[in-house]
C-alpha cells in the first residue's frame, strides 16, 4: 500500500483536515464507509473489491470507477481516518491551559485515539506490513508531516510567549515525533501504553522539558 504520488498518507489527510475538504460525492462516501467495515471486520489481505461493493449495495463497476485499484481504495479509507484523527487532535489540545499541558495532552491523545482506531490500530497490530511501511518506511515524509506540523504548533506557543523564543522548535517537534511513532511502531515492554496516567507521565517526565531545549543545534532545520 504505497501513497500514488509523491505525497505520504499523513500529508495529504493533514492537508485536508487544516483544509477542512468534505466529501460530496454520495456513492464515493458510502463506498469508503463499506470499505472501512469491511477492512475492521475481515482485514484487509481478505477483504476484496467485490466485498466492498456488496456492502456498500453499488456494482462493482461503481467502486472501480471511483477507486481503480484495491490499493488506491486502501490509501483513502487510511487516509480519511488520519484525517479524523488530526480533526480530534486538534480539537483536543485547545482544551489544555498551559504549553506543558499541551504537549501531555497532545502525546497521550495522540497514542490513545490511534491505537484505539479500529481500522489503524487493528493494521498496526494484525497487519504491520501493509500500514507500517507506508508510515515509517517513507523517506521520511510521514514523520516530515507529523513534524512540520508539531514545530508549527510550538511556533504559535512561541508567538504568545508561553515558550522560549529562541526554543529549536524543528529540532524539539522532531524529538517529540520520534518518540511517538516508536511506541506507535515497536510494542514496549516498559510503558504500558493503555495506561493514559503512566503516558501523561512519561510525557511530564521526557517531553515537557524539551520545551526549554533553547538555541539551534548542529544541523537544525529552524526557519524551513
Amino acid at each position: 500500500m504505497t501513497p500514488s504520488d509523491s505525497e505520504s498518507l499523513l500529508e495529504r489527510a493533514y492537508l485536508d483536515a487544516v483544509e477542512r475538504v468534505e466529501e460530496m460525492d454520495e456513492p464515493r462516501t458510502r463506498i469508503l464507509d463499506a470499505a472501512y467495515e469491511q477492512f475492521c471486520r475481515m482485514g484487509i489481505r481478505r477483504s476484496t473489491m467485490e466485498d466492498v461493493a456488496r456492502r456498500a449495495k453499488v456494482s462493482r463497476i461503481t467502486v472501480y470507477r471511483r477507486f481503480a485499484t484495491k490499493d488506491v481504495l486502501v490509501e483513502h479509507v487510511v487516509r480519511r481516518e488520519f484525517r479524523r484523527y488530526f480533526d480530534q487532535f486538534l480539537g483536543e489540545i485547545e482544551q489544555a491551559g498551559t504549553a506543558a499541558d499541551r504537549v501531555v495532552l497532545g502525546f497521550v491523545s495522540s497514542l490513545r485515539a490511534i491505537r484505539s482506531n479500529p481500522l489503524i490500530g487493528g493494521l498496526i497490530a494484525a497487519e504491520p506490513d501493509l500500514l507500517v511501511p507506508s508510515m515509517f518506511s517513507d523517506g521520511g515524509r510521514t514523520l516530515a508531516t507529523v513534524r512540520h506540523f508539531v514545530a508549527g504548533q510550538l511556533r504559535r506557543e512561541q508567538r504568545a510567549g508561553h515558550v522560549p523564543a529562541d526554543l529549536d522548535t524543528d529540532l524539539v517537534a522532531e524529538m517529540m515525533v520520534r518518540v511517538s511513532a516508536s511506541f506507535l511502531a515497536i510494542p514496549s515492554q516498559v510503558v504500558d501504553l493503555d495506561d493514559d496516567a503512566r503516558l501523561a507521565d512519561v510525557a511530564r517526565r521526557f517531553l515537557v522539558p524539551m520545551l526549554h531545549a533553547t538555541g539551534p543545534g548542529p544541523g537544525s532545520a529552524a526557519g524551513q
